[in-house]
Formats: structure tokens, C-alpha cells, sequence
């Protein structure tokens, strides 16, 4: 009965698209050893270099000691204790909102931000490449969801003419896209939103403690922060930790109290979690430097690259995608690059659409201009000349 999962498989296998499985020996750092290989990594989200970070580690091994390992219980049994109250009020002082609620993913924050604010009777304006945790959280809605072009407000504003008859209106959309590496039109976004009295939720996942004046993210370096309904982050990428959070106003937060079912029905991440994220903040507002230094290897890199002839994209951060193209191809250069002990992921459907795929590079303050020097030597010698 189950033959057909080899025949997808296979047919997966031919179109360079079939994934494995790989297991990282040791911290995630600047250098691992992925599949028995040392390699430099710049397959990372840990932008700031405090995944391996002793003072995260520390905070976490106090809190095991006091409070064990699992939370036991959702947040409104049991699940919720002192330490994830005060990381929320952490966090709510942080973004500058009433208010912050913690989720053991990412991906649950953002489900839980669009299905509370729209609903049947009312549309949902997602940019066509966020992240596939908005496109599930717009379909779980089961409001009307409209598409717009990547980045395209003016097409965005002449789908918002025509939504007049809606109860409500909500545009959402990743700050900084974890594949391209390129910007959303924040200050276009939110005039947009206020001309039509629409609501406005961003998803800062990899802008939050890279961009920004203390860090905040995308919206707080445009100055738009006040035209934002709801602000998603995560503690996994830049924070070093896991899980997601929502913030914003103290309504929207007991809106998603009571009605986000990814925080009901979810066990409560580790106290010692929340305790580690506590003092990644602390270390993001009191280490700015991490974040500019980042930054200008990130630019730097991409004049490399330019240089040698590869297509960057949009690409405007820490996240550098090389368009390959062709799958195959992708996976091909991955390899070789690989084979001289430089971990770089190809990236392919359905996580790019058909045709772009790529190479992503991910830049942590952790690698040294000696390790980009080596990328930039190894992508020299790959590129078709």
C-alpha cells in the first residue's frame, strides 16, 4: 500500500529536491562538525554568536537546579512560572510595547498572531514569499487571503482599494526574509496600512537583535514601530535560545490568551529557556558592537561576491543568497564547497520558488575575516568563469 512514498521519493531524488537528515557534533558555533567533516558554518541563524555563549549557558544550569527541566503543563494550568513572567515583561520592555507572550516556537507565534486577528469575514494581505508559518497561519484563519508580489506595495495598496467590504483588513509580513536576505518596504507598508485602516503584524525572526538602534529589529531602524498592530519575533536566531514571542498592546495580548490555540493547547517551554533568552536581551543591549560588526561583514562579503560575478539578489543584511538556479546545480556547488570544509546549504523548492534556488549564506559575528576570506576564495574558484 505504501509503494508510492519510494516512487515520490525517487521523483524527488531526480529533481535534486530529496532531503537528509544531518546531525552537528558539538556547540553550534562559527566551525562544526556536520556528518564526521570540519566545516566551517555559515548554515547558521545564530547571528550573534550566543548559541554557545557560557553566560546563556550559566543562567540556564542555575535555573535547572532551581526549577528541573520540563514545565509540565500548558501556560494557563501550570506551565507558566516566574521565570517566563519576568522574560515576558523583559521582552515587552525591550520591543517598547503594554505587553509580550511567550511560545515555544516561532512558527506557533506566528500562527497564533494572524488566526487571532483575522478571522472569517475578513482578509489577510500576505507578501508572496513570508515565511510558510504566516501562509499556515493565513489558511488556519480562514479568512479571504490575498497574495501580493514580493516587496510590492504599490500592487498591495490596489488590493486594499478593492477590500473595502471586509470586516477587517491585516497586512502581514516578514521585516527581513530568511531566504533572500533582503528588506520589506516597511515605511510604504505602514502608510498603507494607516490610509486604509488596516492592521499591520511583522515577523522580526532574523532582524530582531541585528537591526535597530538597541536592536529591536527592522521597524524600529525605519521608525514606523507605532503603525505596528503586532510585532513576532523569536528567541532561536540572534537570542542564541528557542521559542517565539508576540508583542504588543495588553488587549492584543489577552486576545491571544484566550483565543491563540498554539499557546492553549501547547506545553510551556523550559524555564531554563526563558532564563537563557533573559540574558541573551541583556547581552544584545549591553554588546552593540556584535550587531554592527555583523552588518559590515555582511556588506563587505556581498561586494566580494559581486565582484566575482555571482547574482546576489535583493540581499541587504546577514543573510547573503548566491541565485543559483537550478537545483541540481545548487546541490552540486553545496558539495564541492563542502568537500573543502565550508558548510553552505543549497536552498530549494518549495522553500525558494521553482527556479531560485540558491546558496544561503549566513553570517554570525562569530566568523573572522579569516574564515569569510576562505568563503570568498572557494566561491571564486566554483564560479563559471
Amino acid at each position: 500500500m505504501l509503494d508510492w512514498i519510494e516512487h515520490e521519493l525517487a521523483a524527488l531524488e531526480a529533481d535534486g529536491l530529496r532531503r537528509r537528515v544531518t546531525a552537528r557534533a558539538g556547540a553550534q558555533s562559527a566551525r562544526i562538525v556536520v556528518d564526521g567533516r570540519d566545516c566551517l558554518n555559515f548554515g547558521s541563524n545564530d547571528y550573534l554568536a550566543l548559541a554557545a555563549d557560557p553566560r546563556l549557558a550559566e543562567a540556564a544550569i542555575g535555573t535547572i537546579r532551581r526549577e528541573g527541566i520540563g514545565s509540565g503543563a500548558s501556560p494557563l494550568i501550570s506551565g507558566r512560572g516566574e521565570t517566563h513572567r519576568c522574560l515576558e515583561q523583559r521582552l515587552a520592555k525591550f520591543e517598547g510595547t503594554e505587553a509580550a507572550l511567550l511560545f515555544p516556537s516561532g512558527y506557533a507565534a506566528n500562527l497564533a498572531a494572524v488566526t487571532a486577528l483575522a478571522g472569517p469575514g475578513d482578509v489577510v494581505f500576505s507578501d508572496a514569499k513570508n515565511h510558510a508559518s504566516i501562509w499556515d497561519g493565513c489558511r488556519l484563519s480562514r479568512a479571504d487571503v490575498r497574495a501580493y508580489r514580493h516587496a510590492d506595495w504599490q500592487q498591495l495598496g490596489s488590493l486594499l482599494d478593492r477590500s473595502q467590504n471586509y470586516r477587517r483588513r491585516l497586512i502581514v509580513t516578514d521585516t527581513l526574509f530568511s531566504m533572500d536576505g533582503d528588506l520589506a518596504p516597511l515605511v510604504e507598508l505602514a502608510d498603507l496600512a494607516k490610509h486604509h485602516q488596516a492592521m499591520l503584524a511583522i515577523d522580526e525572526a532574523h532582524a530582531t537583535g541585528v537591526f535597530g538602534d538597541t536592536g529591536r529589529g527592522l521597524a524600529e531602524r525605519l521608525g514606523v514601530e507605532d503603525c505596528v498592530t503586532a510585532r513576532i519575533g523569536t528567541l532561536s536566531k540572534a537570542l542564541g535560545c528557542a521559542g517565539g514571542f508576540v508583542s504588543g498592546s495588553r488587549a492584543l495580548i489577552d486576545l491571544l490568551v484566550n483565543r491563540a490555540r498554539s499557546y492553549i493547547y501547547s506545553t510551556a517551554a523550559p524555564a531554563a529557556i526563558a532564563a537563557a533568552a533573559l540574558q541573551a536581551i541583556e547581552i544584545v543591549a549591553a554588546e552593540p558592537h556584535r550587531r554592527h560588526e555583523l552588518l559590515a561583514r555582511a556588506g563587505a562579503l556581498r561586494e566580494e561576491l559581486a565582484v566575482q560575478g555571482w547574482s546576489l539578489g535583493r540581499s541587504a543584511s546577514q543573510i547573503v543568497q548566491v541565485v543559483i538556479g537550478d537545483s541540481k546545480r545548487a546541490v552540486e556547488l553545496a558539495s564541492c564547497l563542502k568537500q573543502q570544509g565550508i558548510f553552505v546549504p543549497a536552498i530549494r523548492p518549495p522553500t525558494v520558488p521553482a527556479g531560485e534556488a540558491c546558496l544561503r549564506i549566513s553570517l554570525t559575528w562569530g566568523h573572522t575575516e579569516e574564515m569569510l576570506s576562505q568563503l570568498i576564495t572557494a566561491l571564486r574558484t566554483l564560479h563559471p568563469a
